[in-house]
């Protein structure tokens, strides 16, 4: 256990699976609870949005565009929030993660004491929510550089792991990583859908919840960082004094 905790790109793989999963119950319960809304997935949302435009018969167009631009204004908060921050886990992380599994776990809440029924303004404001807090997480894990692994789409990972396979030529290189990311987002695509079957704030609050403990994660590793570069720094002092206590007395 502690050598997984010190080996932090291996800690950071496991939190963005974490997040993909999280990821995938909340589209799920958007998709299904919130009248066929993707709040992460916006390639979803863009493509529902055109064959409604077109005017396919049953297909919403308010809830795509509130949370296609709330998404965006999420996306530019969690910008703004670590301009000039450094690339992996830095204290701002922690501050926009913890917001995203706040949010979420309130809005889970809120939806369980009131539920959103489709085409109400409860339920838009629940899809704006939601998607302002995919948004900042979308931006908020790209920061972290996490190679293959966005937590909010697959179709790319899928084309690398296909284009780099062996059966392509490649080497199959991160092969692995790129099949959790897909088993990530699919199930918790299917938990979120057992979720509702409940309550459809139980899903919300348990991917606010999953998110709260990463951002939990992601701050204790960063301590435990500043403590090895602490550590790494007095035994490099240690060596130095006692070379030139060893040349001083020859």
């Amino acid at each position: 256990m502690r050598r997984l905790r010190d080996d932090q790109p291996r800690m950071h793989l496991v939190m963005m699976l974490t997040l993909t999963f999280s990821t995938g119950i909340v589209d799920a319960v958007g998709y299904l609870g919130l009248d066929r809304v993707f709040t992460a997935n916006m390639t979803g949302n863009v493509v529902i949005l055109g064959m409604a435009i077109a005017q396919a018969d049953g297909l919403p167009i308010l809830g795509p565009v509130i949370a296609l631009l709330t998404f965006l204004l999420g996306a530019a908060l969690g910008g703004r929030l670590l301009r000039g921050a450094r690339v992996g886990w830095s204290g701002r992380s922690t501050v926009t993660f913890s917001s995203t599994g706040a949010l979420l776990v309130g809005l889970g809440v809120a939806s369980f004491v009131a539920t959103p029924e489709e085409g109400t303004p409860w339920a838009y404001t629940v899809t704006g929510l939601l998607g302002l807090a995919m948004g900042l997480q979308a931006a908020s894990a790209r920061r972290l550089a996490v190679a293959d692994v966005t937590t909010i789409v697959v179709t790319s990972t899928i084309v690398g792991l296909a284009s780099d396979s062996r059966l392509a030529g490649g080497d199959g290189t991160r092969a692995g990583r790129r099949v959790l990311a897909v088993l990530a987002i699919l199930a918790g695509a299917a938990a979120g859908a057992l979720l509702l079957r409940v309550d459809i704030g139980v899903g919300m609050a348990v991917a606010g919840g999953l998110t709260m403990l990463v951002a939990l994660t992601g701050h204790l590793l960063r301590a435990r960082r500043a403590e090895l570069a602490a550590a790494a720094g007095a035994a490099a002092a240690e060596e130095a004094a006692a070379a030139s206590t060893g040349a001083a007395t020859k």
